[in-house]
């Protein structure tokens, strides 16, 4: 079997995402890159039905090169972002609530936390477009520029890393920070940082993270 390792990863990180909430149904998708392949979600597959074997791997073309089933309808998004950012490994694309909700309000996530540098800055909001289409993935990449997430509008949220384990971790503080404007804007007028203290962060948190040791 193709990628093993990568389909392996994208099968418990599905289960995850479903478990978690930030994936409904069959909705949202997630992929790995490695070399000049990458390992993809079927659709419309429930994530409780997803098994190694049925994650297709797929050439940068989108040509299938080990795949039983037919890929994601949002295939062309994952290869326009692999396309325009190399240093990227894994994308992640949920229908998380909250950032669903907050992509139909506004063009740009307020700075209500410091948070807001793990994306690089200002995290965007992209045009909508029919979903599946290369006008909504051009949208995606333009948002996704010099940033490592962003909201799709009236859509959900996209996020990207060197591996899945990060592009994923980066998907639950997406949620997360959508989720804190939300509540907070429903009180009143949140307090928000300057681009300065967000620059200052993402300068501090360019060091901050430790690994276990190995033996």
């Amino acid at each position: 079997m193709l990628l093993p390792e990568a389909r392996h990863a994208i099968v418990t990180t599905c289960q995850e995402l479903s478990r978690s909430g930030l994936v409904v149904g069959t909705a949202g998708n997630v992929s790995v890159r490695e070399g000049d392949l990458l390992a993809v979600t079927p659709s419309g597959l429930r994530y409780a039905e997803l098994t190694p074997e049925l994650v297709g791997v797929h050439r940068l073309d989108g040509a299938p090169v080990e795949a039983p089933l037919g890929p994601t309808s949002e295939l062309p998004l994952h290869l326009a972002i692999y396309a325009a950012r190399p240093e990227v490994g894994a994308v992640v694309h949920t229908h998380s609530v909250a950032a669903t909700a907050l992509s139909t309000l506004v063009d740009e996530i307020p700075s209500v936390h410091y948070y807001m540098a793990m994306f690089g800055g200002p995290v965007l909001v992209a045009r909508y477009a029919t979903y599946g289409t290369e006008t909504l993935a051009r949208n995606v990449v333009r948002a996704l520029h010099d940033r490592t997430g962003c909201l799709m509008g009236n859509h959900g949220a996209v996020t990207v890393g060197p591996d899945l384990a990060t592009a994923h971790d980066k998907s639950v503080y997406l949620e997360w920070l959508c989720e804190v404007y939300l509540r907070a804007s429903s009180a009143g007028s949140p307090r928000l940082l300057s681009t300065l203290e967000i620059d200052a962060v993402g300068v501090k948190l360019g060091g901050y993270g430790q690994r276990p040791p190995t033996t």
